[in-house]
């Protein structure tokens, strides 16, 4: 007579691994820990300001470190009215600047929350 086969345990059941019932709550409480570790980092970020500038610091843009434009600030000694195009520029460009400040500010303070690992569009997940 052919014997019956008997059910498989999950890997890693037997030494308390990932497949093992009490693994899963720890995997569970990690991921808990990390999406509150990322709200606090997101709301840091939030808080946060970088500023870009251009010209000399003639044109000045403010971010907050989630990438939100706050500010432009001008000085009246580059606004000439028969040279709108350098203005336009000069704004671009200190913005330009502060958005990619703050994109380093973001990778900085998430990659201390992940440990340095890029999620990348699985950020999204967390936040």
């Amino acid at each position: 007579m052919a014997q019956k086969p008997r059910p498989r345990k999950p890997p890693g059941a037997a030494k308390g691994g990932p497949g093992a019932p009490g693994g899963l709550n720890q995997m569970m409480r990690q991921v808990q820990q990390m999406q509150a570790d990322m709200a606090a980092a997101q709301e840091a970020l939030d808080a946060s300001t970088v500023e870009g500038s251009a010209g000399g610091g003639m044109v000045k843009a403010t971010v907050t470190g989630a990438g939100d434009l706050t500010a432009v600030t001008i000085a009246a000694e580059v606004v000439d009215p028969d040279d709108v195009e350098m203005l336009q520029d000069l704004v671009v460009a200190a913005v330009s600047d502060a958005m990619r400040q703050a994109r380093e500010l973001q990778a900085e303070r998430m990659g201390t929350v992940t440990g340095g690992i890029d999620l990348g569009s699985l950020g999204n997940l967390f936040g």
